[in-house]
């Protein structure tokens, strides 16, 4: 009696208390879940031209535990040896399994299992080695000096190859191997608006048996910013294996089909994008310089045509990405020089305090109160404020800016979004540095170029509030997000941000800025024959890390629109310490023939009708 009621105590405890835990021991022994890789949505530019894309792809694993079973390694054996057998083709399916299982039967009995083992093993390698692109050593090798019991041997299978692989391992009963489908991210053009379009990384997760799962994550770019749209979700197929390790047909409801990301449609025109960055390419190394950037931007929408940094990286290859995958365009914060004259000139105009042709006395190239003293290379005695922005003269700017006031100037720097990150769809980006500090020495440089930082996006967002009505607009490099039927989940539209200016005041501020381009301006070199140019040079020292400025090193940029009364497209074109000794290192001679090669072929690819006579570029340009 004493001994039943323990014998009744335990079976007690094994049905109630313990029934969970060897429920879930006996699942994880037989239950096998397959992960269904969900297709990662496509990247396509604004006309549907892929340029990222998911191609199917398998991963084939070694299961140590099922590979060095001798009961299930000997049903490769057996089988082996029954399709030496006469006859054999002749068989249907039931009696070619009932022969296995005899063969196998007899095996066992008749071999040792580690000479079953050590047979089965060398009958798969033989089967799998050259189809793995392997020779039969260096399979084993992976296979005998890997560490753990679940291992890959073999990664991003074509589909065609995984496929025919895994039929001869269930064909010929191989055990031991198990094909896993995933997705790799292929990239069209993958020199081709790297930073913007982003890659993809592999993060390792592992599962309930200890196993690692490959995870694919959208790691920089649109990739990682619309990761959340792309991903998708990924499916999973159940099975059973029953004591001898053989698959049992599943259930309907084992089958959760994965569900695909969605696509994701760019603003950027790729054949824009190929102009922006074959002519940044020419120009940087005509120039002698291996940092840069252009931003080309529809000023009326906000949305990014083309926007290209220097230097950059194969996104299939992904070499050097921690050196080349600084996206200079956004995050790159420099003094701007000139380019930020527009801020004191356009406040100005704008508040009525002069008009186009308003005289501005610019002291003859020097001034001087108490501790503000501005110097300007080209003296002048009085400019129109036309002629301030044409001849880019400091002083002018200055006076400009002290009857706009502090306060007001800073106002409008904020109001142009300087200071601030713009809220486009990459990560990363930098939000440049715009503050009143209270120093009127600060204030004065502020209003020709220094004492701030921006970054090229900021400077074409402002220039396109210009070339606009006077709103500044978030710019946006995401058009939409849509399903594969076609249907648009998410659209993204054009967003005001600020009203800058009035209307009428942009329109000055356009045909100002055009006498910049024109004889006696300091940009002559971006002229585009044809067609009237509007834009603004900038030549700045480069800050020394340590303190101070580097002699001899410059940041030179053009920022330009056009046609002049109806701008098509915004372009700002940034160079970082070009060495060139064939030119002066302006602005106006690096930077304004680079625009204007550009703006020329995307007026051709936007297919623009040019309203002036064409006659030949201007050759001259100062700064």
């Amino acid at each position: 009696m004493v001994g039943l009621s323990v014998l009744s105590a335990r079976l007690v405890k094994i049905q109630l208390v313990d029934r969970q835990r060897y429920a879930e021991s006996s699942r994880k022994a037989y239950h096998r879940t397959e992960v269904l890789a969900a297709s990662r949505g496509m990247i396509v530019d604004r006309n549907e031209e892929p340029l990222a894309k998911s191609v199917p792809v398998s991963t084939v694993f070694v299961d140590k535990n099922h590979l060095y079973d001798p009961k299930l390694a000997a049903f490769g054996l057996a089988y082996q040896e029954a399709s030496e057998e006469p006859g054999w083709s002749t068989l249907d399916s039931a009696k070619k399994n009932r022969r296995i299982n005899v063969l196998r039967g007899e095996l066992l009995s008749r071999e040792e299992a580690q000479v079953i083992v050590e047979k089965h093993l060398a009958h798969a390698i033989g089967i799998l080695a050259r189809p793995l692109g392997m020779r039969r050593e260096e399979l084993r090798g992976k296979i005998e000096n890997s560490k753990g019991k679940w291992i890959p041997i073999a990664k991003d299978l074509p589909e065609d190859v995984a496929d025919n692989l895994r039929h001869e391992v269930d064909s010929r009963w191989i055990q031991g191997f198990e094909f896993e489908n995933s997705i790799k991210r292929w990239y069209t053009a993958p020199n081709l608006a790297t930073h913007l379009i982003g890659f993809t990384g592999e993060v390792e997760n592992k599962d309930e048996l200890g196993k690692s799962r490959a995870r694919v994550l959208g790691l920089f770019g649109i990739e990682s910013s619309m990761e959340t749209f792309l991903a998708g979700r990924d499916g999973s197929r159940e099975h059973l294996r029953d004591s001898r390790g053989l698959v049992v047909p599943g259930k309907e409801t084992s089958l959760k089909p994965p569900r695909a990301g969605l696509n994701v449609k760019l603003t950027l025109d790729t054949g824009i994008q190929a102009i922006v960055e074959e002519e940044l390419d020419a120009g940087l190394a005509e120039f002698e310089s291996v940092r840069g950037c252009v931003v080309l931007m529809d000023p009326k929408t906000g949305e990014v045509l083309g926007m290209a940094s220097r230097p950059h990286f194969d996104l299939n290859l992904k070499q050097d990405i921690s050196e080349n995958g600084y996206n200079y365009a956004i995050q790159a914060i420099y003094e701007p020089g000139s380019t930020i004259k527009i801020v004191a000139t356009a406040g100005a105009l704008n508040e009525g305090l002069v008009r186009p042709q308003t005289s501005i006395f610019c002291h003859h190239g020097y001034y001087k109160s108490g501790a503000v003293e501005v110097k300007d290379d080209h003296p002048a005695g009085s400019l129109s404020f036309e002629g301030v922005l044409q001849k880019s003269n400091n002083i002018g700017t200055w006076s400009l800016g002290r009857q706009l006031g502090a306060k007001r100037f800073y106002d409008y720097l904020h109001r142009f979004g300087f200071g601030k990150r713009t809220g486009i769809q990459l990560s990363g980006e930098s939000s440049g540095i715009a503050r009143n500090t209270g120093n009127e020495v600060d204030f004065s440089r502020a209003c020709f170029g220094y004492a701030s930082n921006v970054t090229p996006l900021q400077l074409a967002c402002a220039y396109s509030a210009i070339a606009s009505d006077g709103k500044l607009r978030k710019p946006h490099i995401v058009k939409s997000v849509i399903a594969n039927d076609g249907t648009i989940v998410e659209d993204y539209l054009p967003e005001v941000v600020n009203d800058v200016l009035k209307p009428s005041a942009a329109s000055q501020m356009r045909n100002a800025l055009e006498k910049v381009v024109l004889e006696g301006g300091t940009a002559t070199r971006a002229a585009v024959p044809g067609f009237r140019v509007a834009g603004k040079t900038g030549t700045v020292q480069k800050h020394n890390p340590k303190g101070g400025y580097l002699t001899n090193s410059y940041i030179v940029s053009f920022a330009g629109m056009m046609p002049v009364d109806q701008p098509a497209f915004v372009c700002v074109v940034v160079v970082d310490d070009p060495k060139t000794q064939k030119v002066t290192r302006y602005g106006g001679t690096i930077a304004a023939p680079i625009f204007s090669k550009i703006a020329t072929r995307v007026a051709s690819h936007m297919n623009l009708v040019p309203t002036q006579p064409i006659v030949p570029a201007l050759a001259t340009a100062t700064r």
